[in-house]
């Protein structure tokens, strides 16, 4: 253990979803300050060409690593880090990247009717290292893909406080659920990290209880196991910060943070950020 000035631990995704893991990691992790960052400029990732999104990341994490000196990066977003994942190991060798993937290992040890259902984006579902995993670890079970257009959006909205119709949320949850033989899909991973946000409006508006699996606490044990413990907490070294590329988070998203005990930076596109 060791009492010199901590570096921070870098939380990344593409808007405020990442919070979910951000939540857990402090828990893990008191002793350490936080940065996050929303790349709400490029929000949602998604409908991005892959080497357009590539480029974008790589070149914002060249930025932010030189400006925040993290300790280890978390990058809090499926989309992303199934795509980008390699290409920032192969760019920052010397940094530590803790990446998101969709939960399908544990899924598969899980359920009992073989029947499991992955809720992510588009971009997630058409990937193959999404593709891969199911080979790898759930290839006796039956694994439906569901890519949602709007629920990252809808679940930003719901997590601003906006209020959301139950059609509109059943429309995009629907296809999770699958009859077959007498069995039913008995878990969900939610491939997203904006998605836990609304696990209780899924857990409302499901035709049958499911586990809808959250993968935020694994993401942030793992962050934990390669994050070196501090002997002592000095509470004013340093602070807990947000950073949005776009520049301009609006009030109930500066709000938000603002309750997540963060202080809201801006920052532009360039990820440079200032108070």
């Amino acid at each position: 253990m060791t009492n010199s000035k901590a570096k921070p631990v870098l939380v990344f995704d593409s808007g405020i979803g990442g919070l979910t893991v951000l939540r857990e990691a402090r828990v893990l992790m008191p002793e350490r300050h936080f940065t996050y960052v929303a790349d709400d400029a490029g929000f949602p990732y998604g409908g991005w060409q892959e080497e357009a999104l590539k480029e974008r990341v790589v070149t914002l994490f060249d930025r932010l690593l030189t400006e925040h000196d993290p300790e280890v990066c978390v990058i809090a977003c499926n989309t992303a880090f199934t795509l980008v994942g390699a290409d920032l190991r192969a760019a920052f060798p010397n940094m530590r990247f803790v990446g998101t993937v969709p939960a399908i290992k544990p899924a598969a040890e899980r359920t009992r009717s073989g029947l499991v259902s992955v809720l992510a984006t588009p971009g997630t579902v058409k990937r193959a290292y999404t593709r891969d995993l199911i080979q790898s670890f759930a290839s006796q079970c039956h694994v439906r893909l569901v890519g949602s257009e709007n629920l990252a959006r809808m679940a930003e909205a719901y997590i601003r406080g906006e209020a959301l119709s139950d059609e509109a949320v059943k429309a995009e949850i629907d296809q999770c659920f699958i009859e077959k033989d007498g069995r039913k899909t008995d878990i969900v991973v939610l491939a997203c990290t904006h998605y836990p946000f609304m696990a209780n409006v899924f857990r409302r508006l499901a035709p049958w209880p499911v586990d809808w699996l959250d993968p935020a606490e694994a993401i942030a044990r793992q962050a934990r196991r390669l994050v070196p413990a501090i002997a002592e907490f000095i509470p004013d070294d340093g602070e807990d910060i947000a950073i949005f590329t776009s520049g301009a988070p609006d009030f109930s998203t500066r709000r938000l943070l603002q309750g997540f005990g963060l202080k809201v930076n801006r920052t532009g596109d360039d990820g440079k950020s200032s108070s």
